[in-house]
């Protein structure tokens, strides 16, 4: 590694540290409440703003990869987060404009933060890897960790940033404005940033739908797919309405503290895990991790207790965020050696494409209807999950006789 891509590895790091706080501050129940306040709809209706995050991934990522490869990692991050202080700051103008077209205004924000996230994984997910070049595991595994800790920190940051409108409603704008600027500066600086020589290489790449024509797909590779939807609506449907079942089943006044115990969760899972998967084959982590969440999220409807809601945000922190979506495609670029791209991209459209439907879904249900939800989703995440360990000699074998044709 050359050292002088260090100060560019922070500001890309940095801009997943912001991340942490845009893709999981429409699920604080505070923030919902403010927002719903300002807008006239009841708390569950914000998750629909959240849906639109994985609307817009789903519109973006067919092309965002190609212009990556295309055009460079520094294009695509600043980009990313361009669009991404739109998103942000949007959602400060959505507030004020209460129930003048704020809500509308917001969901169309939310369509580019998730055109942004688009456009920063298939930037700096590379580029971090291409800086990091001897342990690109470690280092993609290092922008789950800055998500982390501010999802940690998160609860503290609404705390301090939290203020009272001359109309007497709650906001929050302050913490909005403030990720928003944060982005526009990381922006500026990528673009003065040294990065890898290799992002100025000329090849031609081959697209999204190129890749799809001449590929075969097998039953396990489908399965694969399907889990990175259940595994990614796993955690979206914790992040966004757990803590409405805390308060609302549970009778918790105040259940943000939650977010702190799924993200310190999160964090020891992506140490654990990167050792234990030294001795322990990472396709057993896509059957065991799915079985704890799915424990947890049982215990949590059947008890309806703090405790539980505290036990149960730290295994679903852990088991469905600790970088389960992280292995299932890891597994996927082993199994599939000769369609990396293709099958990389297809998991994580899955995972968009839950993030949207899943969500949707979820804005018009109760927090008790969404956990009965989550569970489903969840066994038959277990289930994929089984076959897949079960398939698993014969896949081995087929990608061997892939690798080797």
């Amino acid at each position: 590694m050359n050292k002088k891509y260090l100060p560019s590895a922070l500001i890309l790091y940095l801009n997943y540290f912001l991340h942490g706080v845009g893709c999981s501050i429409l699920g604080q129940a505070v923030i919902k409440e403010a927002l719903a306040g300002s807008w006239n709809v009841t708390a569950m209706a914000i998750t629909a703003i959240s849906a639109a995050l994985g609307l817009g991934r789903l519109i973006a990522l067919p092309f965002a990869g190609p212009l990556s490869d295309k055009l460079g990692r520094r294009i695509s991050c600043v980009i990313g987060g361009a669009s991404y202080a739109i998103y942000l700051i949007g959602l400060a103008l959505a507030f004020n404009a209460g129930t003048n077209g704020g809500y509308q205004i917001a969901y169309v924000c939310a369509i580019l933060g998730g055109v942004a996230n688009s456009f920063l994984d298939t930037g700096i997910y590379p580029a971090v890897g291409e800086v990091f070049y001897a342990a690109p595991g470690v280092a993609t595994m290092g922008i789950k960790f800055f998500i982390s800790i501010s999802q940690m920190l998160l609860p503290f940051a609404l705390g301090a940033t939290v203020a009272t409108t001359a109309a007497g409603l709650t906001s929050y704008n302050t913490l909005f404005y403030i990720c928003g600027i944060c982005y526009i500066v990381l922006a500026v600086l990528i673009l003065f940033a040294p990065l890898p020589d290799s992002d100025a290489k000329k090849e031609k790449k081959e697209g999204l739908i190129q890749s799809l024509k001449t590929t075969r797909f097998s039953v396990e590779s489908i399965a694969m797919i399907l889990i990175g939807f259940t595994c990614t609506g796993t955690f979206q449907l914790w992040l966004n309405c757990a803590q409405n079942f805390a308060k609302e089943v549970v009778g918790w006044a105040d259940p943000s503290i939650m977010q702190t115990y799924y993200s310190v969760g999160t964090m020891l899972a992506l140490i654990v895990t990167a050792l234990l998967t030294r001795k322990i084959k990472d396709v057993r982590f896509i059957m065991v991790y799915p079985v704890i969440c799915l424990a947890a999220l049982i215990l949590v409807l059947v008890t309806k207790t703090q405790t539980m809601c505290i036990v149960g945000a730290f295994a679903i922190g852990w088991a469905g965020a600790g970088g389960l979506l992280q292995i299932v495609t890891a597994v996927c670029n082993m199994l599939f050696p000769k369609i990396k791209g293709t099958v990389t991209a297809l998991v994580m459209i899955a995972s968009s494409l839950c993030n949207y439907t899943i969500l949707t879904a979820a804005a018009n249900m109760t927090p008790s209807g969404v956990m009965t939800m989550n569970i489903v989703l969840t066994l038959i995440g277990v289930l994929l999950g089984l076959f897949v360990n079960f398939r698993y000699t014969k896949m081995v074998s087929l990608a061997f006789e892939q690798k080797n044709s």
